[in-house]
């Protein structure tokens, strides 16, 4: 990860990771502000997709998706194809998850916005957002440990069982918990397959050739070809918990170094996010 270093600690690379993915987090924020009774998934998507597009956006690790209900808890997901967008209508006190993927200027963010519908959601919407806490100090502690990343993945699943929740980020392909997310081609526009930009898709096989070869994963699963220490690069990491129906998560990224120092080793990209925001407001 090059680029000089500049005044908050960040390399200018990582500040322009952390630009993009400020802007994807803008973007679920605003739209989850214009979600009202009777909205489709497939039009919360849209309303994703429109914004960021008004903004620059061109190309994309993944089209945005949008889920609502028990969806957000993927009750029934048994093929690829029901993560897409549907035709489900918004309720108020219905949980709502957002994600979205940008690529802008050549930088990738993947991140995911948990919410409820109306200013009552039901109390156990609001204590899983607050036991999310719990999961993204324990990972950022692992990784600077180098614990393996199947190690840390089973390690989450264990205080999932204490809290008392599903493990939903299973449900996803391999069953991954985190991706790896690098800088892509800039182009003015991408061809996309299954939702997934051509580009992005291409830079994650380089990767995995690579690191199949070197003994890694750019895919932080359950599963032996997670067994190794976190490799340093970018994670996009999405821990999602489920309970009855209700489902959410947070995604953001991860960055780890070679640094033999530990705080310098592995560091969450950016504290300034909606949920980092509301766990803080929380405790003062």
């Amino acid at each position: 990860m090059g680029g000089a270093a500049v005044a908050d600690g960040l390399t200018a690379e990582l500040r322009g990771f952390r630009e993009v993915q400020r802007l994807a987090y803008a973007c679920a924020e605003a739209v989850a502000a214009r979600l009202r009774p009777g909205v489709t998934e497939r039009e919360a998507a849209r309303m994703q997709r429109e914004w960021l597009r008004a903004r620059g956006v061109r190309d994309w690790f993944h089209l945005p998706f949008a889920w609502f209900g028990d969806r957000t808890a993927f009750t029934d997901f048994r093929i690829p194809l029901q993560f897409f967008p549907t035709g489900r209508r918004l309720e108020a006190g219905m949980p709502f998850i957002l994600d979205l993927a940008p690529v802008h200027r050549g930088f990738t963010a993947d991140v995911g916005y948990s919410g409820c519908l109306g200013p009552h959601p039901p109390p156990v919407h609001g204590r899983l957002l607050a036991d999310l806490q719990a999961h993204r100090e324990l990972i950022l502690r692992e990784v600077r440990e180098r614990r393996s990343l199947r190690e840390i993945y089973q390690d989450v699943d264990r205080l999932m069982v204490r809290q008392g929740y599903a493990n939903r980020h299973r449900a996803y392909p391999f069953g991954v918990i985190a991706h790896k997310v690098d800088r892509v081609k800039e182009r003015r526009w991408s061809p996309r397959v299954f939702g997934f930009g051509t580009q992005s898709l291409k830079g994650l096989a380089s990767d995995a050739v690579r690191g199949h070869r070197d003994g890694w994963s750019p895919l932080w699963s359950p599963y032996g070809f997670s067994d190794h220490p976190p490799a340093p690069g970018l994670w996009a990491v999405e821990p999602h918990l489920g309970f009855r129906g209700i489902g959410v998560k947070f995604e953001e990224i991860l960055v780890v170094t070679d640094s033999r120092d530990p705080e310098q080793s592995a560091f969450w990209l950016d504290d300034d996010l909606p949920h980092v925001r509301r766990w803080t407001e929380a405790a003062v």
